[in-house]
């Protein structure tokens, strides 16, 4: 590829070439016209003083004057040859000139080289009393000109064109390698120094130098101040790569430390969910227990008396009738309360071993969310709440019933919290259906909802509507995260303010296994 400097030299040459080029062939044409234009007028020339000259004298048969008149006008260099011929005898007088430019008599009619022009010879005599008489064709002559001196005149104006144009190409050449050169080598200057400018691995400015005073001078002044102004950049900017790299360590540490405080967070807030719910159960406990520690008082104390009777040897019947309808009164009361204590342990024991463990297994969805809602009775009980349960039976999953009751009691607690007011009757619904591998569950109640500016955030953590009176704004969080990363699920919701709440969640019916859990026990156990 042509630099810059050659395509400018090149379009220099090309541009006064053909300008030349078109001058020498207009001027070319113009001697051709004019060269042609004289040879016409040598040419009627020498044929009208021919025509003149040469009848009388052929009239006379006069052969000196003949040859004198042709040889006379045998003078132009365009003439080739003139013969004259006489209308009896045929070639009467001729004339030829030779390669070498001398001229010499034709003997015979041979051929001639050169264009031939033949003009009739035409007599006329005057009669005795002067009257003109008609013309009498006395001969003819033929001149052969030739186009050589015209051939060789245009010729050698094209070899001094030609010549003129390569000796102008030639100084324009040298004037612009010359010229150029004010031009390209500061301009080389300004290359060599960006490419050292890209290249150089130090913060060293090399400036260059800037004592011209002409517009490349201001170009390289201003090539020096972009040089010490990007410097005065990368210094900033290396500043600012430090400073974000500190910033970056900053917040990543305070990221991981939130991280663990809402870890923290979220255990705690299970294991307060965990002890709300063994003080609830232990309190629900405490009254079958009791009746049941007072009906085998009173069963112990009748024993006591009727043995003292039969000890006695004065036992009745009306005191053995007595005694059988309290100890029957006594021990249905004993086999009830036992019962719904041992009913409330067993689904205290089964939600409180699958909150702590994490376990994984199969389970009925069905009878595991009655376990769930039993276990929320005592706090159920001080509301006028009632929670209905719409699930069909025989529904399997292969989960983690542990998150899922913690899901179940965050989203039944959140309505009894937020949605009813203390005195207010309302009603919660958990409704289930199965859609193919997938199981979709609604949390419906019919209270306040939820306004619509903070629908969009009712799963942000620690975002509530009871700030400063217990609420943690980590409930609905748990749920979110749980049924994403624990479950594999997904959970939206809607509500329309003073017309309820729902929470829709999809969930598989067989949890994915994380691979990341697997593969981290088996480090653990390996």
């Amino acid at each position: 590829m042509f630099g810059i400097k050659g395509r400018l030299t090149l379009l220099f040459v090309v541009i006064v070439t053909l300008v030349l080029g078109v001058s020498g062939t207009y001027a070319q044409y113009s001697l051709g016209h004019e060269l042609e234009v004289s040879s016409q007028r040598l040419r009627q020339g020498v044929l009208t003083r021919l025509q003149t000259s040469l009848p009388s004298a052929l009239w006379d048969l006069d052969k000196a004057k003949v040859d004198n008149i042709v040889a006379a006008e045998m003078m132009p260099p365009e003439l080739v040859s003139i013969r004259v011929y006489d209308t009896s005898v045929g070639l009467f007088s001729g004339k030829l000139r030779n390669e070498n430019g001398s001229i010499s008599s034709i003997e015979n009619d041979a051929s001639v080289p050169g264009t031939p022009v033949v003009a009739d010879l035409a007599y006329r005599d005057s009669g005795a009393a002067g009257a003109a008489l008609k013309p009498v064709i006395v001969g003819r002559v033929v001149v052969n000109f030739s186009r050589a001196q015209i051939d060789a005149t245009l010729a050698a104006e094209v070899r001094r064109k030609v010549t003129e144009v390569l000796l102008l190409d030639l100084i324009l050449v040298a004037a612009l390698a010359w010229s150029l050169r004010i031009v390209f080598d500061p301009l080389k200057q300004l290359r060599d120094g960006l490419f050292d400018l890209a290249t150089r691995g130090s913060d060293e400015v090399e400036e260059l130098p800037d004592n011209r005073q002409d517009e490349l001078g201001e170009v390289i002044r201003g090539f020096n101040a972009i040089q010490r102004k990007i410097k005065s950049n990368i210094q900033r900017i290396r500043e600012a790569e430090d400073e974000a790299r500190t910033s970056a360590q900053v917040t990543t540490k305070a990221l991981a430390d939130l991280r663990r405080t809402q870890e923290s967070l979220l255990q705690a807030e299970r294991l307060a969910s965990l002890g709300g719910l063994v003080a609830g159960v232990a309190h629900e406990i405490n009254t079958p227990v009791g009746i049941a520690l007072t009906s085998a008082s009173v069963l112990m104390e009748a024993t006591e008396k009727v043995q003292a009777s039969v000890d006695g040897g004065n036992i009745k019947k009306s005191d053995i009738t007595r005694y059988l309808e309290t100890a029957a009164e006594s021990t249905r009361l004993i086999m009830n309360n036992a019962y719904r204590a041992a009913h409330l342990i067993h689904s205290f024991k089964q939600i409180a071993v699958d909150q702590v463990s994490e376990a994984r297994r199969r389970f009925e969805l069905r009878d595991y969310i009655n376990e769930v809602v039993s276990s929320l009775q005592p706090k159920l009980k001080k509301t006028r709440i009632t929670v209905s349960i719409a699930c069909p039976p025989d529904i399997m999953l292969d989960s983690y019933p542990g998150a899922l009751a913690q899901v179940i009691t965050n989203l039944t607690l959140n309505c009894v919290d937020h949605a009813f007011g203390p005195d207010d009757e309302g009603r919660i619904v958990i409704g289930v259906a199965q859609q193919g591998d997938w199981i979709e569950m609604q949390v419906t109640d019919n209270g306040k909802g939820i306004a619509p500016d903070m629908l969009d955030k009712v799963f942000d953590p620690f975002v509530t509507t009871r700030r400063g009176q217990g609420g943690t704004g980590l409930g609905l969080n748990i749920v979110f995260n749980l049924m994403a990363k624990q479950f594999g699920g997904s959970v939206t919701v809607s509500s329309v303010l003073g017309q309820g709440a729902s929470f829709v969640l999809r969930m598989p019916c067989v949890t994915p296994v994380d691979e990341t859990a697997l593969h981290a026990d088996a480090r653990l156990h390996a």
